[in-house]
């Protein structure tokens, strides 16, 4: 029985055209090999299996070539090549750093630089995952790689840049490799397929290479992974099920369902999707993905973008000519929203399910037509119609809570249920004007075109009338406004006008949380003739309350029925306490309004927790 050499070795290219992807490298290389413009130190990076300890071993063979080609290639046939084919090279030694990363493997590596070649002209040191090496490995390696002989190259491999000391860096020329695009991958996979005689779908290629993730090698694995499944015959739908992909046709599905406002059958497929061992987050990301596809497909410009098959291609544009623009931006973020929450979720499956009904209502006739790009509103609708025998009821007109109505109802409720709560001083009529009732409004008028006029006054307090008409004396008295009654303002106490100064607290609007919680530590002092004082911290505070004291003023005398309620604001001395910040003071002002307090504390010898 033949041996068997897996994908990634047999098919391991021996020559610069070989390599896949690379191609501004390795004309890079060969360019320099052929002028005879080497560097002393390399370093290849990037990410896993797109080529750089294969470039590498091209590199080292190609420079010790005795009969090099035009083209810049090795002849393959002088015995520098030949040993190097057969892997008998002493010219070429390569170092895994993983597990060869101590102070003492650097110094034996750097007694061999002492050599010099035998055959050949260049010995050539790869060290693979360079980056592994200790901080003391690398500064016993900093001179010998800055000043090597003269026939010593050193090329360092690394997937991981970011940890190799600048002082490395800055001795060798940088070689980014980049990721292997998936059109990359697939003509190389037909290749091997061809070469092998295996029967394929070009779909199921391309899922390869989409699984591969941009690595060659990987690619090559996923490779003889399906063909030992599949028996040399990669069929797309024995591929997917092998690498357990979540299908295209699922995702297909799904946005005809969201065009259709089919929520049930959302769930359903949903649930299918669950059932054949799929994780939410796969399937949220993988539906997301599919809407970019959408999106990508709307426009020619952006079509390149797609990496799919042909067929699969003309099954995306299909679709994406009935999808609205605005549907894709909405649901693309909803699916962005849904996989950032999908982990701090406790309910994983109920976040994914409201997601797909929000997902299959955005089309919907009776939708809000939002902007593109906009963020989606966060409300669901009925996801079932009312029977027909029901009766609806007439539904309630939508209240702005922006207006002022809604504002003042707001406020009404918020004191209708901070008074319950407060409801400990006595209740007297206010002195207060009342109301004009309904009927009668007075209307709005500029005060610049009716302002008082000294003239028009003197004119009336001169001109009085005769003695001899008495008739008219009574016409004017019935339009003269009768007098108000004196009304009596009622006495106030400290009690009263903290509860008082608690309520303003509570009505205040959303906008003034911060204000709010400072004044919850603030405790108002009954001064004399019903003035209560407010101590604060600093000038800015002083003047945000003095502002407020009108709204405060108005409040008390309303509520505690006293028109002579004012209020003052001071800034307090560097050695007065002007909030209530831990629990013994809280219990002093509580146990100096009911002295019953510490006495209570004091004869059960009760402690503050």
């Amino acid at each position: 029985m033949e041996e068997y050499i897996v994908s990634a070795r047999k098919y391991r290219p021996s020559a610069f055209d070989a390599v896949v992807g690379q191609e501004a490298l390795t004309t890079t290389l060969k360019n320099a090999i052929a002028t005879g413009k080497l560097a002393h130190a390399y370093l290849f990076c990037g990410p896993r299996g797109v080529g750089k300890t294969t470039c590498a071993r091209i590199f080292a063979k190609t420079i010790n070539c005795l009969h090099p080609l035009d083209n810049g290639e090795a002849c393959n046939e002088c015995e520098s090549c030949r040993a190097f084919n057969e892997q008998r090279s002493l010219n070429i030694h390569e170092l895994d750093a993983a597990s060869n990363n101590s102070v003492e493997e650097i110094r034996a590596l750097i007694e061999k630089v002492r050599i010099p070649p035998q055959v050949g002209r260049y010995k050539v040191f790869i060290i693979d995952e360079v980056h592994m090496l200790s901080t003391a490995a690398f500064n016993a390696f900093l001179k010998t790689l800055e000043e090597p002989p003269s026939y010593v190259i050193f090329i360092l491999a690394t997937t991981e840049k970011h940890k190799i000391l600048p002082t490395i860096l800055s001795r060798c020329q940088v070689y980014d490799f980049n990721r292997m695009s998936v059109q990359a991958i697939v003509n190389h996979l037909k290749f091997v397929a061809e070469k092998e005689g295996y029967a394929y779908e070009p779909e199921a290629l391309n899922i390869i290479a989409q699984k591969a993730d941009g690595g060659m090698r990987d690619a090559l694995s996923i490779f003889d992974q399906a063909v030992s499944y599949t028996r040399g015959n990669l069929a797309y739908q024995k591929v997917i099920e092998n690498l357990n992909v979540l299908d295209y046709e699922y995702y297909f599905r799904f946005v005809d369902h969201f065009l259709k406002n089919e929520t049930p059958q959302c769930m359903l497929l949903f649930n299918e999707v669950l059932e054949k061992g799929f994780e939410g987050s796969h399937f949220i990301s993988g539906l997301a993905a599919h809407l970019r596809d959408l999106l990508v497909s709307h426009d020619a410009v952006t079509l390149p973008l797609l990496e799919v098959s042909d067929n699969i291609r003309t099954r995306y544009q299909e679709q994406a000519r009935r999808c609205p623009a605005k549907f894709l931006y909405r649901a693309i973020k909803l699916c962005s929203d849904c996989d950032l929450n999908y982990r701090a979720s406790h309910n994983k499956r109920l976040l994914v399910e409201i997601t797909l009904i929000q997902l299959s209502q955005l089309t919907q006739e009776d939708d809000a037509d939002g902007g593109a790009g906009r963020r989606p509103e966060k409300t669901l609708k009925p996801l079932f119609n009312r029977s027909a025998g029901t009766t609806a009821t007439p539904a309630a007109t939508p209240v702005n809570p922006h207006t002022p109505q809604a504002a003042a109802e707001k406020t009404a409720s918020t004191v209708k249920e901070t008074t319950a709560n407060y409801e400990t001083y006595p209740h007297h009529p206010s002195p207060l004007p009342a109301a004009q009732p309904e009927g009668r409004k007075i209307p709005k008028v500029k005060m610049g075109a009716f302002g008082p006029s000294i003239r028009r006054i003197s004119q009336e307090t001169t001109e009085k009338p005769p003695a001899d008409k008495p008739a008219a004396e009574p016409a004017r008295a019935s339009r003269q406004p009768a007098a108000p009654q004196e009304e009596k303002d009622y006495p106030v106490t400290e009690d009263n006008i903290n509860h008082c100064w608690f309520e303003f607290i509570q009505i205040l609007p959303q906008e003034e949380t911060a204000m709010a919680q400072r004044m919850k530590v603030i405790r108002p002092k009954l001064l004399k003739d019903e003035t209560f004082e407010v101590v604060v911290d600093n000038e800015q505070v002083k003047i945000y309350m003095e502002k407020m004291a009108p709204k405060v003023e108005e409040h008390m005398r309303s509520h505690l029925h006293n028109r002579r309620i004012r209020m003052t604001v001071r800034i307090a001395d560097p050695t007065e306490n002007t909030r209530v910040t831990s629990k013994p003071q809280q219990l002093q002002i509580m146990a100096k309004r009911n002295p019953a307090l510490q006495k209570l504390k004091d004869e059960f010898g009760l402690e503050l927790v």
